[in-house]
Formats: C-alpha cells, structure tokens, sequence
C-alpha cells in the first residue's frame, strides 16, 4: 500500500518551501525595478541580559559578592564596547538591580527585534578548585550532569520573583517554526563557539567550555542565543578577578570581538 503519511508530509514540506519562498519572491519584486530605493541599511540589534537582580541576587561567594552586580557591571562594559564600534543596536534586558522573569528577557528581546541575544552570567561549583569562563546553549538533553544542574538553578530564577505562524495552516506551522529553531540552535552553537575562541585567548575557560542545557531563557526559537558564565565566584582567585573593573572589560572586549566575528561570518539573518 502507498504510505499516505510519508506522501502527506512531503507535500506540506512541499507548501511550507513555497509559502516561504513566495513570501520572499513577493518582498522582492513588490516595487517596479524602474522605481526601486535603494534599500535602507538596518543594523543588527544585539540584547544583552545581565542574568538575575532585584530580590534573586544569582550565585554568591564565600565572601559575600553577588552575582547580579558582577554581571551588569559586565554587561555594561560590553554594551559599551558594541556601541562604540557603531555597527550594532545595543539594548540590555536591565541597565539597573531589578528582577525580570525569565520569559520576560526572551520577550522583550523578542520585541526589540534582536538579531543576536547573550545573557551574562557567573557560575557558583561546590568543588571550589574549578575555574574558568564557558558558554552554554540551548538543548532539551544537557550535555553533561554539571551543565543540567546549572540549568535547573537558574531556570528556578522565576521562582524568585520573527516568525509569523498565526496565518499558516497548522502543518505548515510546525514545520516552518521547526525549520527556524534548528536553524537558529545551528547558529547559537557557531556563536558560542566564537566565544570560545576569542575568549579563550584573554581568560582561563572551564574544562568543556563549550556545553548545552536546557535554559529557559534561551528558548526564542528565531534569535541565536548564547548564555555566557564570566567565571566561578567559587573560585577566590576568580572571585577577585570579576569584581575589578580592568578584567570586566577585558571580558567585554573578547565578547564583543565574538559578536563582530559572528555577524561578519553569518550576517544579521
């Protein structure tokens, strides 16, 4: 007997190419070649999300130091450093010590538009010898029992405190949306791996640096999205190091040589 299943699910693979296709064959011929503009250049937007705030202060020290203040600090610098190159709409998800859900953050850089999403972080390991900076994105199956921890505390921060598919039939939905998250999950490793590469030549990284779980605040499937952890506040070496101001931009200069390279390999999608 024929396999009407496979047959059906070729076919609405079939509509879903079309749909896209004719949606880009539609912007492209929509003004007379005689009257075309030339198009008006859009700079990438690049959100960056300094991780917790307000009441859920992150990992702390044994010293006391919090984890959001470390991060925004960081983040700062970086936004800082990206604005300055003037190729990049800059925006952070907070710019001061307020708490924000994680959907929240998603959102927000969902309605700014973003092209890129890096949320910044620093870690807390109960074996206080491990330091070093690694960079996670997003997978269903954690790639390793550290990294699925890690996930399931800072997804816990809510505790505490595109792609239009409205108009497709529902196959043709699911398909497109599945089509967009693979390749934005394919674009979020190549922009973790650019971290790793440029950070790895200015601070020490974590055995692994390069490591998926699942985040929540990596979930928007249209956006390349990288979760960055700056060190282990665990660690007192590293501890100091975070805190001074030399080394945080260091940091954000290496992230923002990270950016550049991705968007000048990958484009602003």
């Amino acid at each position: 007997m024929p396999d009407w299943g496979c047959g059906r699910r070729q076919v609405v693979r079939g509509l879903a190419f079309c749909a896209v296709a004719g949606w880009r064959f539609a912007s492209a011929s929509a003004q007379p070649a005689a009257s075309r503009t030339p198009p008006v250049r859009r700079v990438p937007t690049v959100v960056i999300d300094p991780g917790h705030g307000g009441v859920d202060p992150g990992a702390i020290s044994p010293n006391g130091v919090y984890e959001k203040n470390v991060v925004l600090a960081t983040a700062s610098e970086l936004a800082r450093e990206l604005a300055a190159r003037r190729s990049y709409r800059v925006v952070l998800t907070r710019s001061t010590d307020e708490f924000l859900p994680l959907r929240e953050r998603v959102a927000r850089a969902r309605t700014w538009r973003a092209n890129l999403f890096l949320s910044i972080h620093a870690d807390a390991l109960p074996d206080t010898e491990m330091r070093g900076l690694s960079v996670f994105t997003l997978s269903v199956q954690a790639s390793d029992r550290e990294a699925a921890a890690l996930a399931i505390s800072e997804n816990r921060a809510d505790l505490v405190g595109g792609v239009n598919l409205s108009r497709q039939p529902r196959d043709v939905g699911n398909i497109l949306l599945d089509l967009t998250r693979r390749q934005t999950d394919n674009l979020s490793i190549l922009l973790a791996h650019r971290v790793v590469v440029e950070l790895g030549r200015e601070v020490v990284l974590l055995e692994r640096p390069q490591r998926s779980a699942d985040f929540a605040v990596l979930t928007a499937p249209d956006i390349p999205s990288a979760l960055v952890e700056l060190g282990c506040l665990s660690n007192p070496a590293e501890e100091r190091l975070l805190q001074q101001r030399s080394h945080q931009q260091k940091l954000a200069r290496g992230l923002a040589r990270a950016v550049e390279a991705f968007f000048a390999a990958h484009g602003a999608g």
